[in-house]
């Protein structure tokens, strides 16, 4: 069993993060969802960034998702999608004790978090859409290059889809059933490698 942070996606806690949640919990783990907008959902992108800047940028989203995990285990799996998946690889990278690390729809450099390598102990997994219109191979590259460098085990997946948030079924121009249950299932995979280790 792991315990295991999901951090939501830019457009708030959608069902595309509840149902990937349930069923890790079906799986057996503890799962918790932190609601880094206090309640607010989004439809569209423009609204939620503007949101966003609204209420102090990412340096607002940091504190929310540091304040997230202050009371928690340090022994946890972070997961997270679209701005969320900053929010995962934020913590993982910098906070002591992380299990390991899956970033959905996104990727940064270390550098963004003030980070010079990443934990060797911490394996990970990124997911994305081949068309992902936020897609920024730079980014992803020197993450990518980052892990491999520490000697971290790292898992690249892309997915023949256009669309960012294509695990979220409230989202029918984006959604891809397909897509998303290989997702689901190689997170579920991901997480029982995870328990074997210890």
């Amino acid at each position: 069993m792991a315990e295991i942070v999901v951090f939501h996606s830019v457009l708030g806690v959608r069902s595309g993060v509840t149902e990937v949640s349930e069923r890790m919990r079906f799986a057996g783990h503890v799962v918790h969802v932190p609601d880094l907008y206090n309640g607010k959902v989004f439809d569209d992108y423009p609204s939620a960034f503007q949101w966003i800047e609204s209420i102090g940028g990412v340096p607002e989203l940091v504190n929310r998702t540091q304040a997230a995990v202050a009371g928690m285990s340090r022994e946890l799996v972070y997961v997270g999608f679209s701005n969320g998946g900053l929010s995962a690889e934020l913590l993982a990278a910098t906070r002591p004790g992380a299990r390991g690390a899956v970033l959905m729809h996104a990727a940064a450099p270390l550098a963004a978090f003030g980070a010079s390598e990443w934990p060797v102990t911490v394996p990970v997994q990124v997911h994305y859409a081949v068309e992902d219109p936020f897609r920024h191979e730079d980014a992803l590259d020197a993450f990518g290059a980052a892990v491999r460098a520490s000697g971290a085990g790292y898992d690249f997946f892309e997915y023949d889809v256009s669309g960012h948030l294509f695990t979220d079924p409230s989202l029918p121009d984006e959604y891809d059933k397909e897509a998303t249950e290989l997702i689901t299932e190689r997170i579920l995979a991901y997480l029982e490698r995870i328990d074997r280790v210890g």
